[in-house]
């Protein structure tokens, strides 16, 4: 009988489909293993490009550092470069000005010396403390607000730098001890000399005195020195500055160490230097010169 047969043939094709599914599972792993490998390669690659990522806000950050060092030459000043830089900074009135006014101050007076100071730093502190009795000589201000006190002086002082007018006998100078000021020796044709405050914010002269200290002897010195004097003082800080360009911050008319008369004028320059520049007072040219550093 044949009847057998089919039975055969079919156990051959269960065989061959198996091995065509084994076949195909161990190509599935291996497309599982090729994916699972670019998967890995791409994790790689992300994690690179974020480092990358992180880096560059690192570098934007440096031109601070640059910045900061743009800011170092200041703070490589000295002491008294700064108060030079402070001082002059606050200034308002420039040297002939103050020139002009302190002559004005005086009649018939001629500026022997003239000198750029800060607030508390003038010769006459003594003409100060004699003022503040005439602040204090208002009583009716004081027993006014005896248990208030602190409160008339903030507004004494706010009010003294617009209010000249309300005590005209010594208010203008409580500006002084709180701003520059020119000091200025003016000396007439006898040789008395007068010194002369100007506020070197407003130009307004904040107290005139004649020296009464003065004997024959430096009297006469100095009305000597005044008729010697050809060059003005304006013209000797020309001459000045044409050799050391900056600020003029002081002249004096003295005889220097041959016995020349000569207007040593002090000019601070651009990096806050003070150079000392001597000019000869009767022919304008420069006979010394001496820089200050520190």
């Amino acid at each position: 009988m044949t009847c057998d047969s089919p039975p055969k043939n079919t156990g051959f094709l269960r065989t061959q489909r198996l091995r065509a599914a084994g076949a195909a599972g161990v190509l599935l792993a291996a497309a599982l293993l090729t994916g699972c490998g670019q998967d890995n390669g791409d994790t790689s690659t992300g994690t690179a490009t974020s480092e990358a990522a992180r880096a560059v806000p690192e570098r934007t950050t440096t031109p601070s550092y640059s910045a900061s060092k743009s800011a170092s030459p200041s703070a490589a000043l000295t002491k008294d470069q700064k108060d030079r830089k402070t001082l002059i900074d606050s200034t308002k009135i420039t040297f002939d000005k103050a020139v002009t006014t302190a002559e004005g101050a005086v009649s018939g007076g001629k500026v022997v010396e003239l000198d750029l100071r800060g607030p508390g730093e003038s010769d006459d502190d003594t003409d100060r403390e004699s003022a503040s009795p005439t602040a204090s000589a208002s009583p009716s201000g004081n027993s006014a607000s005896p248990s208030g006190s602190p409160s008339p002086s903030p507004t004494g002082t706010a009010a003294s730098p617009t209010g000249a007018s309300p005590s005209p006998g010594g208010a203008s100078e409580s500006p002084a001890a709180t701003g520059p000021e020119w000091v200025a020796t003016v000396a007439v044709k006898d040789g008395t000399e007068h010194s002369v405050r100007i506020d070197a914010v407003s130009g307004k002269v904040i107290k005139s005195t004649a020296d009464t200290e003065q004997d024959a002897e430096e009297k006469s010195r100095t009305a000597d020195w005044i008729a010697k004097a050809k060059q003005t003082p304006q013209q000797a800080a020309k001459a000045a500055t044409d050799k050391k360009k900056g600020t003029v911050t002081s002249l004096d008319l003295e005889e220097n160490d041959k016995n020349v008369l000569v207007w040593s004028v002090d000019v601070v320059d651009k990096d806050w230097n003070e150079t000392t520049v001597d000019i000869d007072a009767a022919t304008g040219s420069v006979t010394g010169e001496e820089t200050d550093t520190d």
